[in-house]
C-alpha cells in the first residue's frame, strides 16, 4: 500500500508529542528522587510541618488516588500497574499521532500524566505502595497524602480538560 493511499497523514516523529516524552523523564526524575529523600530521611508516619497549612510526611498508599482499595488485600497492587503501564502505552501511541504544532498543551498535559503513571507504577511495583508526602489542609480539614507524580498526574488532567474546552471553542468559531 502506498503513502498516497493512506488516509492517516503521517506526522514525523521529531513533530509529533513524543517529542515531549523529555517532561515524563523529568517528571518520574523528580518524583523518584524525591521518594527516595523521603524514605532515606523519615520513617512511615513522621510529619514535618512545613507552612500552617503544609506537612511534609512519609505515608505509604496501596491503594489507589485517595486511598482507594487501600485495604483489599494485596490484588490492587498488580491490577493498578498493569492497568498504569496500559495507559502509559496508550499515551505513548496518542502521543506519537499528535502534531505539535496545534496539540502542544495536549501533548504536554499527556506527557505529565504519562510521567506521574510511570512514577506510581515504580512504587507499586518496587514497594506495593506508593509513597506519598505532601500533605495540605486547613485547620482540621485534611486533604489526602500526596506525590510529585500525583502533582503531575492532576496538572496533566487539567491541560487536557483545557484543551478539550478550547478545542471546542475553536470549532464553534469555524463552524
Amino acid at each position: 500500500m502506498s503513502s498516497s493511499m493512506n488516509n492517516e497523514t503521517t506526522i514525523a516523529i521529531g513533530a509529533s508529542g513524543v517529542r515531549w516524552l523529555w517532561i515524563s523523564g523529568l517528571v518520574i526524575a523528580f518524583d523518584q528522587l524525591s521518594k527516595l529523600w523521603i524514605e532515606r530521611t523519615m520513617v512511615h508516619g513522621e510529619t514535618f510541618v512545613v507552612l500552617p497549612v503544609l506537612d511534609i510526611v512519609r505515608a505509604h498508599n496501596s491503594g489507589a488516588a485517595f486511598s482507594f482499595l487501600a485495604d483489599a488485600g494485596g490484588w490492587q497492587r498488580w491490577a493498578f500497574s498493569v492497568l498504569a503501564v496500559g495507559v502509559s502505552i496508550a499515551l505513548v501511541f496518542w502521543l506519537r499521532k499528535l502534531a505539535l504544532v496545534t496539540h502542544a498543551l495536549l501533548a504536554g498535559g499527556l506527557a505529565l500524566i504519562l510521567g506521574g503513571a510511570i512514577g506510581n507504577v515504580i512504587d507499586r511495583i518496587e514497594h506495593g505502595y506508593v509513597v506519598d508526602f505532601v500533605h495540605v489542609h486547613w485547620g482540621s480539614a485534611y486533604f489526602p497524602a500526596f506525590n510529585v507524580a500525583d502533582a503531575a498526574i492532576s496538572i496533566g488532567a487539567a491541560l487536557v480538560i483545557l484543551d478539550a474546552l478550547l478545542e471546542g471553542r475553536r470549532a464553534r468559531r469555524t463552524a
